[in-house]
């Protein structure tokens, strides 16, 4: 799996689904869940779009704020399977 194509995918799909502002600059290191962008409902949405997309499977334990709370904790979950 490619780090920026999983990158990407991941930053469209929270801008524009979860976010619902397909425009904003969400940047690698930001926090998503914790400024209030995202909420917790909306971390269980992108644990199936994880599963759907790349056929990842993130158990529960690890969406929370303090493992995917950023584009790059994402992405590195999503890279390590």
């Amino acid at each position: 799996m490619d780090e920026q194509v999983v990158r990407e995918k991941l930053r469209a799909y929270i801008t524009k689904e979860l976010i619902r502002d397909a425009k904003y600059p969400l940047k690698d290191d930001e926090g998503i869940v914790s400024s209030g962008l995202m909420d917790s409902f909306s971390l269980a949405e992108l644990g199936v779009y994880v599963e759907q997309e790349f056929g990842v499977y993130i158990p529960d334990p690890d969406l929370t704020v303090a493992k995917m709370d950023t584009l790059d904790l994402m992405v590195a979950r999503v890279l390590r399977g």
